[in-house]
């Protein structure tokens, strides 16, 4: 990256781009970190240097960057399609791998429900388990109340 163009992103981030778990005043009066490209468990800025990525970019990358065979897969996957939604379709890879998933988890576990991010999944889950009570019925179908954690 030449360092017009390092300038130029560093500029446009500066205007753009709200950071998060940062106080953006500091982001803004100290020169950033602008990252190229990674390696393995290594992030390498615009100057050459090298950087280990203690958090795997915020856990997203457990096995490294650039693994050859999670590359490989996601460009297979790419040339096939990107994305599809679950609701009311279905597709190969996700049916492969709740199958998978349902092979790995606890005997009892038997369906998959995709979801994309914790938060989501919490909800849902939450979900889940008041219509479980409300079909099942009898003195459960009574328990329509959450407890909550306040400050």
């Amino acid at each position: 990256m030449t360092v017009g163009l390092a300038s130029s992103i560093v500029a446009e981030d500066h205007a753009f781009l709200w950071h998060p778990f940062t106080q953006q005043q500091g982001w803004e009066e100290e020169e950033p970190l602008v990252i190229e490209r990674a390696e393995g468990r290594h992030l390498v800025d615009d100057r050459g240097r090298a950087y280990l990525d203690g958090v795997s970019s915020l856990w997203c990358n457990v096995h490294g960057h650039r693994h050859p065979t999670i590359d490989r897969a996601v460009r297979e996957q790419l040339d096939r399609v990107a994305h599809s939604t679950m609701l009311g379709l279905t597709h190969e890879p996700g049916v492969r791998l709740a199958r998978r998933l349902v092979e790995l988890a606890p005997p009892g576990l038997s369906r998959v429900f995709y979801s994309d991010s914790g938060s989501t999944a919490t909800e849902i889950a939450i979900k889940m388990a008041f219509q479980h009570f409300q079909q099942r019925g009898g003195p459960d179908a009574r328990r329509t109340r959450f407890v909550t954690l306040r400050d």
